[in-house]
């Protein structure tokens, strides 16, 4: 009796892996032309005082890194055609002047907020309330 409920467990997982990469592969497919693996670079100019500019370093299974002004934040991209959902873990608590933090709290907000995407030549578009214009980072 115990062999054969391990052994349906055994299936069922298989079957759940199964599910899983077939599920990511079309939702892959779907994304087309979304820049995983690469690094991409909010357009904006640096705070005064500062040459860090916000940015997204986006791996291959939508785990990001999201640099901000000041802290840094992992979270998660899911995106499906033209969607895309920004979750987010907490952010670092490094010392920062109150105008960094403020847009910290800003770029995260509306990382937060979008909804949908599109490639603009090279540029990410990421839309909701306030758009954010991303670019490939040329390091």
């Amino acid at each position: 009796m115990r062999r054969s409920v391990l052994k349906a467990w055994g299936i069922f997982a298989g079957v759940a892996v199964s599910l899983t990469a077939l599920t990511l592969d079309r939702t892959l497919a779907a994304a087309e032309g979304f820049p995983f693996d690469q690094e991409m670079l909010l357009d904006a100019r640096p705070m005064p005082g500062s040459k860090r500019v916000p940015s997204l370093d986006i791996r291959a299974d939508g785990a990001v890194l999201i640099d901000l002004w000041c802290n840094s934040v992992q979270g998660q991209l899911v995106v499906a055609a033209d969607t895309i959902t920004v979750m987010t873990g907490p952010a670092t608590e490094r010392s920062c002047p109150p105008e960094r933090l403020r847009g910290d709290e800003a770029v995260l907000s509306a990382l937060q907020q979008v909804t949908n995407w599109r490639r603009e030549g090279d540029a990410l578009l990421l839309i909701g309330p306030q758009s954010l214009r991303f670019y490939r980072a040329t390091n």
